[in-house]
């Protein structure tokens, strides 16, 4: 009966091994046929062109723009939620966390049909002088749109991590709520601040379904880097590769980054604590 026991044991592990490799595989393979297919000397000469120049000043200019607004709007939201236990937070929290499961190109139609110039916000904008589709402004509101939920979400699991004996001190202060905000729970919420807001800007460089829906895709005003991916895949493959290598090589970097940062202000932490005593 124990070697039966040892038998299947052994059976699941190697289950287990088999599944993780075939997962690993899915996920390596195919930014590797990407790599692999472009020369170095090629794909320099081509994200040195003006229009893709144009596409990578574009996507960071509207990337961080995005992800401002997404932190100063963003950080109260969270707070809120965070200590909110009401059924009107609940919503609130479900309405914040939609985007992240809406296809991207529903989430674009809703965007304009709430801002087009007959939209439901639109026409009070148009009648202003303003108008935002196909525009860079629409970039912006499209990327803050898909990439507030990645924010907020990682913030509100930071902030509901600190330990409540802090709150009750600040309470006993009277520290008001936005005091306790900026000098106890963000300082303590600091890996997942950070974390939330590189998750955003990933989000929002990344953009795409959205942006091609609301925005358009045009050639230094709205064609960001992703949209330019696209264009360049139905004429020249060999520049989509290049351009989605490019996007690849700063996905990974951003990824590193967000790995790397906590553990460094963890360790920040504990020296500091450490020359205090």
């Amino acid at each position: 009966m124990g070697y039966v026991r040892q038998m299947l044991a052994g059976l699941g592990r190697l289950l287990a091994i088999a599944a993780a490799g075939l997962l690993v595989a899915l996920l390596a393979i195919p930014p590797l046929a990407l790599v692999l297919r472009v020369e170095p000397g090629d794909m320099l000469r081509r994200i040195t062109q003006p229009l893709v120049l144009d596409a990578l000043r574009l996507s960071l200019v509207t990337s961080i723009a995005s992800t401002f607004i997404v932190i100063v709007l963003g950080l109260p939201t969270a707070f809120f939620v965070a200590r909110g236990r009401s059924r009107a937070m609940r919503l609130v929290e479900t309405l914040v966390d939609l985007p992240m499961v809406l296809p991207p190109t529903v989430a674009g139609a809703g965007l304009l049909l709430a801002f087009g110039r007959s939209g439901l916000v639109g026409h009070q904008l148009q009648a202003m002088g303003i108008t935002l589709p196909f525009t860079t402004l629409a970039v912006v509101l499209a990327q803050t749109f898909v990439a507030a939920p990645f924010f907020v979400s990682a913030l509100v699991a930071g902030l509901r991590e600190v330990e409540p004996r802090y709150l009750e001190v600040a309470a006993t202060l009277r520290t008001s709520p936005g005091a306790t905000l900026f000098r106890v729970m963000l300082p303590l919420s600091m890996p997942s601040l950070l974390a939330g807001a590189g998750m955003a800007w990933a989000r929002a460089l990344g953009e795409f379904g959205a942006t091609v829906t609301f925005a358009g895709n045009l050639p230094g005003v709205t064609q960001t880097l992703p949209l330019a991916v696209y264009a360049a895949l139905q004429s020249d493959v060999q520049a989509a590769v290049a351009l989605s290598v490019l996007l690849l090589a700063v996905s990974i970097v951003i990824l590193l980054g967000l790995r790397l940062l906590p553990a460094v202000l963890v360790s920040g932490r504990r020296d500091a604590a450490r020359d205090v005593r």
